[in-house]
């Protein structure tokens, strides 16, 4: 049985104060539910927030990582920074990285590699634009995206990794998959992980769904059998909504 994960992507969001704030609200009523939950928050407020949910079952995560140990690279931050800080999980591949800063396939790979040698849990993304899902190309996006992140993952690699199907064309835009849409692409990433790795490892791996997810829609996306989760966007910046998505 794959435990539920619920990840808050709080995206460029969030000062100091805020962001202590909202997770002032959600901590307690975290330790009330079975699912696993996961703020990811931005860099500059991660070492206070991981302060503020000691005790509690609230896992921290960031939102990118580079691929190198150290070196050059103004502006970026490095596995082990983030394992310093105790986080737990890392957002890769957001289609925003993919978008707006130029993220490829292989560079996705890179950073899902440095991740698991550093014992940082990924969180992959992968999914398919408004153009490439009218093109009927979706599942061959989501294969080529979630092939490559693994390309050089072996078996044991799989352990602690988490992937997130997010259409691009439903990120922050109010519109949502349908449940069996979405339940039937990740249903395709298992096939693909069971043809890679074998079955165990396929029913094992936790595929969460990503875009416009909000407590009113939860419900429906959760009880699809291949969901194991959301990555929330919008809705996990406010503690009302998040926890409604929590509490499914």
């Amino acid at each position: 049985m794959r435990k539920p994960i619920i990840a808050g992507n709080w995206k460029m969001n969030k000062t100091m104060n805020e962001a202590l704030e909202l997770v002032d609200e959600i901590k307690d009523e975290t330790n009330k539910t079975d699912v696993e939950v996961v703020v990811c928050c931005p860099f500059t407020v991660i070492s206070e927030v991981k302060k503020a949910i000691e005790g509690s079952k609230v896992k921290l995560g960031a939102q990118n990582m580079h691929w190198e140990d150290e070196g050059a690279f103004t502006g970026e931050i490095s596995a082990n920074m983030l394992k310093d800080l105790g986080v737990d999980y890392v957002i890769i591949g957001h289609s925003e990285r993919r978008q707006y800063f130029g993220e490829t396939d292989e560079v996705v790979n890179k950073k899902v590699i440095k991740a698991i040698e550093k014992g940082l849990k990924p969180i992959i993304c992968v999914g398919e634009t408004l153009n490439e899902r009218e093109k009927n190309k979706t599942f061959d996006i989501v294969k080529r995206q979630t092939l490559t992140a693994l390309e050089g993952v072996g078996k044991d690699g799989m352990n602690d990794v988490v992937i997130a199907y997010e259409p691009v064309w439903a990120i922050g835009t109010g519109k949502t998959a349908s449940s069996q849409d979405a339940n039937e692409v990740i249903a395709y990433i298992r096939f693909l992980l069971q043809n890679k790795y074998g079955i165990e490892v396929s029913e094992r791996v936790r595929i969460q769904y990503g875009g416009s997810v909000k407590p009113s829609n939860a419900t429906e996306i959760m009880n699809e059998t291949d969901i194991d989760g959301a990555l929330v966007g919008g809705a996990s910046l406010k503690a009302e909504e998040f926890l409604g998505i929590v509490n499914f």
